[in-house]
């Protein structure tokens, strides 16, 4: 395995500088997320924590993934290993989407192969970048077998929609970005899938010394799993956000990386993400995923609904919230927005 570094994603910067949408940074009205209750000796004044969307949403082709695919074939453009074959990968819909959009920078064949159940708007889309797609299966570990059949058979350069470390790194330029715009960041929170986001997120992260809060579907746990188990493990795929976050097993850099300090995880039920994603669209007009909206349910989630829960200490440790300190400032991922928005909007009679 390789153990991502702080330095993998400064050379990813370089590599993709100047062909990446800078992020954008959104704040929350101050008292649009409760801080966590202090002891009844603690008698300083509370303060409301600080609260930043990242919009990654707005990057090339609606999510993060631009920045890993960017990577991965710009170090394979410099390395003289971009065969004529082209590039293959399987994928949800936004590592596809991603590869297409970076393999028609490059000038090379993209061949993408997804679930059946993939969302119409991002197959739509990945034939519009001038993809070859191939539906097959109805879960991400079948359009993998496919994806790596092919690859065997035409010579075409695997990549992967997650586990690879250019792919990560690529994704963890994210928080340099969110880092040099915020100063004094104290937390990033960011919804996991598969992983490569999270690792890329939580190496950067942890250099600059900012707590990462890695937020899954209760149903779509992978990570949480791969914790508690102390080793990878497969698991059950059954959420609203799987089509964004419905890896089956997570990769090892992820798990790695979520073992260091400064990490903790928190599952989140599917009603939660459907309010949090409703609320992004009542209040500031914005229509994510809803594996974007993952992230942000962490914060949202009432406190009736868990009393007492918030994120303990430690990697291994699991809550259904996450609420900040007084004063804490926190940016949450809104990782992609490649989504059907008519469900967002009532009918009207």
């Amino acid at each position: 395995m390789h153990e991502l570094t702080y330095g993998d994603i400064k050379a990813a910067a370089d590599r993709i500088a100047g062909r990446i949408r800078p992020l954008t940074l959104a704040p929350l009205d101050p008292d649009a997320i409760s801080t966590a209750r202090r002891g009844p000796l603690d008698d300083r004044p509370q303060e409301p924590c600080e609260v930043w969307l990242a919009l990654e949403f707005m990057q090339h082709t609606g999510s993060f993934k631009a920045r890993g695919a960017q990577n991965f074939l710009q170090a394979h453009r410099d390395a003289g290993t971009l065969p004529e074959a082209g590039v293959t990968i399987a994928s949800g819909g936004n590592a596809g989407l991603a590869c297409a959009w970076a393999a028609r920078q490059q000038g090379v064949r993209a061949t993408v192969f997804l679930p059946a159940n993939a969302p119409s708007v991002k197959v739509a889309k990945l034939r519009r970048y001038g993809a070859e797609v191939r539906l097959v299966g109805m879960q991400y570990a079948e359009a993998l077998a496919a994806c790596e059949e092919f690859a065997a058979a035409t010579g075409a350069l695997a990549s992967h929609a997650y586990d690879h470390p250019l792919i990560a790194a690529g994704a963890g330029t994210l928080l340099d970005e969110i880092h040099q715009q915020i100063p004094g960041l104290d937390t990033v929170v960011v919804a996991v899938g598969g992983g490569g986001l999270f690792a890329g997120i939580a190496t950067a992260a942890q250099h600059h010394g900012i707590r990462t809060v890695a937020v899954e579907p209760e149903n779509c746990r992978a990570l949480n799993a791969a914790l508690a188990a102390g080793r990878l493990v497969d698991v059950t795929v059954d959420s609203v956000a799987a089509d964004s976050l419905g890896a089956r097993r997570t990769s090892a850099m992820a798990l790695h990386a979520a073992r260091q300090d400064g990490v903790s995880s928190v599952l989140v039920p599917d009603s939660e993400i459907i309010r949090a994603r409703q609320a992004l669209w009542d209040h500031r007009k914005v229509a994510v995923e809803h594996g974007a909206a993952t992230a942000l349910a962490a914060l949202t989630y009432p406190d009736q609904h868990a009393p007492g829960r918030e994120v303990p200490p430690g990697p291994a440790a699991t809550s259904r919230l996450y609420r900040p300190a007084s004063g804490e400032k926190v940016a949450v991922v809104l990782c992609g927005a490649n989504t059907d928005p008519s469900d967002l909007v009532p009918a009207m009679p």
